[in-house]
């Protein structure tokens, strides 16, 4: 019902920032907790950002660094990510959880590949 298309990664040397969009289609965007979570291999998918109406929330290792936003005119949201680190080196997905918003998100997109240079 929703669909989710993830883009902006890319290799960036350390210190440097990336901005990641995911595009949603298919349903009304802003009844949705909007988040970003990140997969490195070998490890297990960890949370990094979510918003809610104007509510943010960041797992502590990025808080500080990125920076989870949404515009509904475009259906999309955003994870700004700033002084990077070789440890962000990870797919990132973003994923959206419906009403009533019970954190077992719903729907997920492809990932997107961010490398990180030391």
């Amino acid at each position: 019902q929703v669909q989710l298309v993830e883009s902006g990664g890319g290799l960036v040397q350390s210190g440097g920032s990336l901005r990641l969009s995911c595009a949603a289609s298919g349903a009304s965007f802003s009844s949705y907790a909007m988040a970003w979570f990140r997969q490195a291999p070998g490890k297990e998918r960890e949370f990094v950002a979510a918003i809610k109406w104007s509510i943010t929330n960041y797992a502590n290792n990025v808080k500080g660094r990125f920076t989870i936003s949404s515009d509904n005119t475009k259906n999309t949201v955003y994870l700004q990510m700033n002084s990077l680190k070789p440890e962000d080196t990870a797919v990132y997905y973003c994923a959206a959880d419906k009403p009533a918003w019970d954190s077992k998100y719903d729907y997920w997109g492809q990932g997107t590949q961010v490398t990180v240079s030391s």
